[in-house]
């Protein structure tokens, strides 16, 4: 008689982890037999130094079913108050169209795509990047703009930054800052400029030109509504040799004079409320627009129009924030991600409108606020700012708790942190209905107003005259093109098909994790109790929100083996900053606030000393030795050598080069007992994840990149979130908010991000990943990345030399392929390897990072078997190709190597002539050809592009 299983064996709670993991049990043994090990424990016995193993397992909870997990967040967002929110401060209520909202926020085709690095596969998000740029170069009145920063705060703190390295007053220090700056941006503003030395003075903008500034930041409209001309204080600020950044509203320039006409050398703010919902805070694309004489002091990247080897129009970062990986501490900014999921959203959502219904939306929020406005004016009602586009302020005195308590009870929120005042923000989901129930809330049922009547009544602009925008926008035919639903969907869906992403194939990067990131991980990401949450709401509406952030961040505390972690930084870069501001501001209050070197291996990733320089922090590199590993003693001398003044180490665990150094607890103990702390960068934390810990190590603070361990999409180049977890010694010293005080963190310390708790809408994805995995699956994930990388070694390092190995030659999570005996042999070079790997349906692995002339390949566990030996196969049959070359069957240049990739322009090109038929340039292999993605552009020009720098829409004409 058959065995019919029990109940308890039907309802497997891990299955969740059979679907994120890519090999199967029996593949899991051929892979463990292929590289030596008889089971998974056996494996990590192998490889993780014993003496950082952790002696006990995790303690996060058992694993959920989906369905489970999904249940179990619902009930924590139906906790959250979703109220009509008039809070303004940069955040808006907008409608995301749902032609944006199905094809690009929840689509894997836009949501899984890595960073532009390999162009001529990722044609369609760079052209969207790009529309972003123009609508920012367009909006703001200036010549060039960035393809996003991180939140309207962090790209006020960059502008201060600009300012202060073009401005030719050189001796001043002094920043001015407007009162009008919403609170949240002076507040990061403040952070950033201890690090760099700078005194920040805020005032009325006026006031501005009464002291010897290098820069000064004012805003257009202020938080507060006004609306003023500040042409004359722009030229006033400039005369005296101060460089002006002005914080704008992107609606707002719609109707209202761009900052560019009035002279402004850089203008930035959030492109939120071009339908990206609030999500709590985050994630949202910042804009930053300069003048071109500034173009060498831009943060983050550009993107540029180039030619490829056709002389087609071809898209590229121009200038990326990957130079702080050869500038290092003398790089701009640390920057490594960008929102770029959010600034494509952006895009579309203007490309989608046009100039004309982006001015009927903006006409349309301002002639409500001006009803607003005048009927409650006319019943006594007294306003703070006597101009306005969409916000009024009122003066509402000892009334303003019984006004904020009828709002909440009628479901409104005003804006409450301005003493004897509410503030009240229209936005485009704002209706005539609900001004009559403010006027209800504001002024009593029995006011006798009428909004139809009003509307009748009220002439003229709630706005100088001379500040109506005149200037056009816009003009480019993509914002005039794709205004219907069926245009905007199949223009999305082109330029998606442009682009490689998760959803076609892996993308095995070095260092990036890019791994599943489960649907069921996504969908809450949509819920309007998480999307619609205004971040500066009565924090007893969030309830649900906190009770998830306040879990997830327990979790993250056992995994991490540190005492608390903080979830402001929306970035790993931002942690790394927020992670190094903790451990200066710790030394201070031990008096040792002398200490202020960084000891950083000559392997660390760029980011490391570039965020160390923004501290303020001066970066000693210690050596690597000849196996990639840190120098012991090269460290102790350095550190014995800078004993006094040492604050502490950055280093990355696993290393950068993809080895379980077995030092690492001595690394350690060296820094601890010269009075410094230990940084432990956390890009590697896919290795370390319930096998050891940063905590357990010895460190005393990590940033965790969220959206690498922890299943948060890759989004083109971002969202990212960077938490930092910590030792309880350095948890006073984490960063607090202005608007929204958190406990824990003392209440003096400054911000890094606009919202308290970064991108927060983000944060599900991770609660989910972690809750359905549980103790058991986030520990098998570790081991079978590991397996994955092992068993891609031991299948290509009979081909190509593996550059860095653990003991008994293995690898963590990733391993380093050296090209150069290839390139000196062949004269191929990793470029053309990297190319030639998008002919065979593959995104390239890192290349040239952290060693020159190299790949570094890094599988994660989500990929099955078949698709890692569909990887080793292509890599194999390259080297076949280079085999040509050294043979000298294919000379240097007449290659599929060289050549690649290939388009269907080169299939079709009558002229053929080269030494190798179209056959093989585009269908190496049958795999190939039963799933062919097709690159829209052929190699492109760099050294055009950087020569000829181009960083706006180009005609369609120049396409054909």
């Amino acid at each position: 008689m058959t065995r019919v299983p029990s109940l308890t064996e039907l309802e497997n709670k891990q299955e969740f982890l059979a679907r994120h993991i890519g090999p199967d049990a029996e593949q899991q043994q051929q892979m463990l037999s292929a590289i030596g090990a008889e089971s998974l424990e056996d494996m990590t016995q192998k490889i993780v130094p014993e003496s950082i193993l952790l002696k006990q397992g995790l303690n996060v909870a058992d694993s959920r079913t989906e369905v489970e997990a999904l249940a179990h967040l619902r009930s924590l967002a139906d906790q959250n108050q979703v109220l009509k929110t008039y809070i303004g401060m940069g955040y808006s209520n907008t409608h995301v169209p749902s032609v944006i909202l199905r094809n690009v926020l929840e689509n894997p085709g836009w949501y899984t795509a890595y960073t532009p690095y390999q162009p001529e596969i990722a044609q369609g998000r760079l052209e969207a990047i790009l529309n972003f740029q123009q609508l920012t170069i367009d909006l703001t009145g200036l010549d060039l703009a960035s393809s996003s920063l991180l939140d309207e705060a962090t790209a006020g703190a960059e502008a201060m930054g600009l300012a202060k390295r073009v401005s030719k007053n050189k001796k001043s220090n002094l920043f001015f800052v407007s009162d009008g700056v919403h609170p949240q941006t002076i507040d990061v503003v403040k952070t950033r400029a201890v690090g760099f030395g700078l005194e920040v003075i805020v005032g009325p903008a006026s006031d501005a030109v009464n002291h010897d500034v290098f820069g000064a930041m004012l805003s257009y409209p202020a938080s507060n509504g006004q609306v003023d001309d500040i042409e004359q204080l722009i030229a006033d600020l400039q005369a005296k040799k101060a460089v002006v950044t002005v914080a704008a509203d992107l609606m707002s320039l719609t109707v209202l004079k761009s900052p560019g006409e009035m002279g402004a050398d850089v203008v930035f703010g959030n492109s939120q409320r071009f339908g990206v919902p609030m999500g709590f805070g985050g994630p949202h694309a910042a804009f930053f627009a300069t003048r071109d004489k500034h173009k060498r002091s831009m943060p983050g990247r550009i993107i540029g129009v180039s030619k490829d080897t056709r002389g087609k129009p071809a898209l590229r970062m121009a200038m990326q924030t990957r130079e702080q990986h050869i500038r290092r501490e003398k790089a701009n900014s640390n920057i490594c991600t960008a929102q770029v999921l959010l600034a494509n959203m952006a895009s579309f959502y203007a490309v989608y409108h046009g100039p004309k219904g982006l001015k009927n939306i903006a006409t349309r929020i301002n002639r409500l606020t001006t009803i607003l406005a005048t009927g409650l004016q006319a019943k006594g009602a007294e306003l703070a700012n006597d101009t306005w586009f969409d916000t009024i302020t009122l003066n509402v005195g000892e009334d303003k708790d019984a006004i904020l308590a009828n709002g909440v009870e009628a479901g409104v929120n005003f804006r409450r942190d301005l003493a004897g005042q509410i503030g009240i923000a229209l936005d485009e989901t704002t209706t005539r209905e609900d001004v009559a129930q403010l006027f209800d809330i504001i002024l009593g049922t029995d006011h006798g107003l009428d909004v139809a009547t009003l509307d009748s009544e009220v002439a003229g602009f709630s706005y100088a005259d001379n500040l109506e925008r005149t200037s056009e926008y816009l003009t480019h035919e993509v914002f005039n093109s794709y205004h219907s639903e069926t245009e905007m969907m199949r223009y999305i869906r082109r330029l998606e098909g442009k682009d490689l992403a998760l959803n076609h194939s892996m993308i095995s990067l070095g260092s990036c994790t890019m791994k599943l990131n489960a649907a069921s991980e996504m969908l809450p990401v949509s819920w309007n109790e998480f999307s619609n949450m205004h971040p500066f709401c009565p924090q007893d509406q969030a309830k649900g929100y906190v009770a998830m952030i306040e879990e997830l961040e327990a979790w993250l505390v056992n995994i991490t083996g540190y005492d608390a972690i903080c979830t402001q930084p929306n970035s790993g870069a931002q942690g790394e900053y927020a992670g190094l501001l903790a451990i200066q501001k710790y030394h201070e209050s031990r008096g040792d606030a002398h200490r202020n070197v960084c000891l950083i291996p000559s392997s660390a990733h760029g980011t490391n000393p570039a965020s160390a320089q923004m501290i303020g922090m001066k970066v000693v590199v210690t050596a690597c030795d000849s196996e990639g590993n840190v120098d012991m003693d090269d460290l102790r001398a350095k550190a014995e050598e800078l004993s006094d003044s040492l604050s502490c180490i950055m280093i990355t665990y696993p290393s950068t080069h993809g080895v379980y150094e077995e030092t690492i607890g001595e690394i350690c103990d060296i820094i601890h007992q010269h009075g410094g702390q230990v940084y432990l960068d956390g890009a590697n934390m896919n290795a370390q994840v319930g096998l050891t810990s940063p905590g357990s190590i010895g460190a005393d603070v990590s940033h965790l990149n969220l959206h690498k361990t922890f299943a948060i999409p890759h989004g083109g180049g971002g969202p990212g979130m960077g938490p930092i977890g910590v030792k309880a010694h350095l948890a006073p010293f984490v960063a607090n908010h202005s608007v929204i005080d958190l406990k824990g963190p003392e209440s003096g310390n400054g911000a890094v991000s606009a919202a308290q708790y970064g991108s927060a809408s983000i944060l599900p994805i991770s609660y989910m990943y972690i809750a359905m995995l549980g103790n058991e699956g986030l520990r098998q994930s570790t081991q079978m990345a590991i397996l994955n990388a092992n068993y891609l070694k031991a299948r290509l390092s009979e081909h190509f030399p593996i550059l860095y190995t653990g003991r008994g030659g293995y690898v963590a999570h990733e391993c380093i392929v050296d090209l150069r005996p290839l390139k000196e042999s062949s004269g191929v070079t990793e470029m053309d390897v990297a190319k030639r790997l998008n002919d065979y349906g593959f995104h390239a692995p890192t290349m040239s990072f952290p060693v020159a002339g190299t790949l570094m390949i890094e599988p994660t566990e989500s990929e099955s078997k078949v698709e890692i030996d569909r990887l080793a196969d292509a890599l194999i049959a390259i080297r076949a190709e280079i085999a040509k070359v050294e043979s000298g069957e294919w000379n240097e240049t007449d290659n599929p190597l060289h050549n690649a990739p290939h388009t269907m322009d080169d299939i079709m090109d009558p002229t053929w002539n080269r030494a190798y038929d179209r056959e093989l340039a585009v269908f190496p292999t049958q795999e190939v050809r039963n799933n062919k993605f097709w690159p829209t552009v052929n190699r492109i020009d760099d050294v055009y592009g950087d020569r000829n720098l181009h960083c706006s829409c180009v005609p369609t004409e120049d396409y054909v």
